[in-house]
């Protein structure tokens, strides 16, 4: 395991940079904010994250040993992966995606490339409290939202079993979002 790289950074990318640690080239994948913090031909310390598959091995380098926590955090939810997380970490600085996991701000999370509304909302219910902020944000609050997705599914069911739109939420919204999807239905039949 490599826990740090220290080097001469010898070429940088949008996404990568080569490091030469005494005469060998590591390629590390970083974050946006990291290579708008870095200059060629400087001498720089990285914390590095490995990723090993079948047919590659990766790296990633972060600045900070606190980004490389915070990005392990983000692997933590299903889901995400090395790439993905390094693209959630680049859409804004740490203490910005850190506050949109603590303020449940689905939208700022979406800005990632490949991620939706519900990856989004499972990030932030899964980091909220691990983000080292206060929270006023709860799972249930997000799914008591008009856009919540245990909302979403069930008018979709009823819409799929022939209900209107309007009927389907007018039924739900007599109904108590934290039972199971499959009660909330259940409920919602009877009532209509």
């Amino acid at each position: 395991m490599i826990a740090y790289l220290e080097g001469i950074i010898k070429s940088t990318s949008p996404t990568a940079v080569v490091l030469d640690v005494n005469g060998v080239g590591y390629g590390l994948f970083v974050s946006t904010e990291d290579i708008s913090k870095i200059k060629t031909d400087t001498t720089q310390k990285f914390y590095i994250y490995e990723h090993i598959r079948e047919q590659s091995h990766d790296l990633f380098g972060f600045t900070a040993e606190g980004d490389k926590e915070f990005f392990e955090k983000l692997l933590g939810v299903n889901g995400v992966g090395p790439k993905m997380a390094l693209n959630m970490l680049s859409i804004g600085s740490i203490t910005e995606l850190r506050s949109a996991i603590a303020g449940g701000d689905v939208n700022f999370i979406q800005q990632t490339p490949g991620v939706g509304k519900r990856l989004a909302e499972r990030v932030i219910i899964d980091l909220k409290d691990k983000v080292g902020l206060a929270s006023d944000v709860t799972a249930s609050d997000m799914l008591d939202s008009e856009y919540g997705s245990s909302k979403d599914e069930a008018v979709s069911a009823l819409i799929a079993l022939g209900f209107s739109d309007q009927d389907a939420k007018k039924a739900l919204s007599k109904i108590d979002k934290s039972l199971p999807i499959e009660e909330i239905i259940k409920k919602a039949l009877r009532t209509i």
